[in-house]
C-alpha cells in the first residue's frame, strides 16, 4: 500500500492537466503575500499526507493558495490547518498541534489527509471539469487505503466528490455537519470546512470538530480499538 501511495504521489505532483489551475498556482507563487516574501513556493499539485494504512481519511476541498501551495503539504501553513491539526492532536491522531511546514515533524496516526482537487483554485472554487479530472486520484487513494472504514468530508464539495468516487445512486444523501451515509462498506461523515469563514464566525467551533472526530472513531472498528489499546 505504501509503495502504491508513493507512486500515486509522484503522478499527482507531476500533473498539469488543468491549465487554469496550473496558471493560478504558479502566478500565486510569483507574487507572494508580504508575509511570505522571499519564500520559495511549492506551486505544484499536492498528494495526500499521513498514515499509509489509516482507518480515517479526511477529504478537504483543495490546497490553500498561500498554505499548501506554499508549503508543499496538504493542510499546512494556513488558518484551516491550524484549526484542523489542533483538533487531530486533541483526538490523538496527530503528533503535534500545529502544521506549519513540510519539515516540521508532524506525523498522523491512523488518519490521512487529502483533497478533492490537488491544486489551489482561484477563489477556492474549482470548476466541475477540474473536479472531474482530479477524481481518479481520489478514487485511487481511497482504494489504496482499504482499512479506512470512515471518510470525513470537509464541506459540501468534498462530500460530493466522495459520493462521485463510488458512483453513489441518486438521490444523494445531503451534506450537513455531522451527516452520515453508508457507502460500499465505508461511512461517509460530514463536517463544515475549517475555513476562516466558518471558524471565525462560530459556524464551526473546536467542540464541534472534537465531536465529529469522536464520532468518526465510534464508527470505525479500527478507530475504536486504537483508542482502547
Amino acid at each position: 500500500m505504501s509503495r502504491g501511495l508513493d507512486e500515486l504521489a509522484a503522478e499527482v505532483v507531476a500533473c498539469r492537466a488543468c491549465p487554469r489551475l496550473v496558471e493560478w498556482r504558479e502566478a500565486v507563487a510569483a507574487s507572494p503575500r508580504a508575509a511570505f516574501r522571499g519564500q520559495r513556493y511549492w506551486a505544484r499539485p499536492l498528494p495526500g499526507f499521513g498514515d499509509p494504512d489509516p482507518w480515517l481519511v479526511i477529504v478537504g476541498l483543495a490546497p490553500a493558495a498561500h498554505g499548501g501551495n506554499r508549503t508543499g503539504r496538504i493542510f499546512t501553513g494556513d488558518r484551516s490547518a491550524d484549526f484542523l491539526v489542533a483538533a487531530l492532536h486533541r483526538s490523538g491522531l496527530a503528533s503535534q498541534p500545529a502544521s506549519v511546514s513540510a519539515d516540521d515533524g508532524l506525523a498522523l496516526h491512523g488518519c490521512r489527509m487529502t483533497a478533492a482537487v490537488r491544486c489551489a483554485p482561484p477563489a477556492n472554487r474549482p470548476t466541475p471539469d477540474e473536479l472531474a479530472r482530479c477524481r481518479p486520484y481520489l478514487i485511487r487513494e481511497l482504494a489504496l487505503c482499504p482499512g479506512a472504514d470512515v471518510v470525513l468530508a470537509l464541506g459540501a464539495i468534498a462530500w460530493d466528490a466522495v459520493l462521485r468516487t463510488v458512483e453513489a445512486p441518486r438521490p444523494w444523501p445531503r451534506f450537513g455537519h455531522g451527516a452520515e451515509a453508508l457507502l460500499d462498506g465505508r461511512t461517509l461523515l460530514g463536517s463544515y470546512h475549517p475555513s476562516q469563514q466558518n471558524t471565525f464566525t462560530g459556524r464551526l467551533t473546536a467542540p464541534m470538530m472534537n465531536a465529529v472526530l469522536a464520532r468518526a472513531r465510534e464508527l470505525s472498528r479500527t478507530g475504536r480499538k486504537s483508542r482502547t489499546s
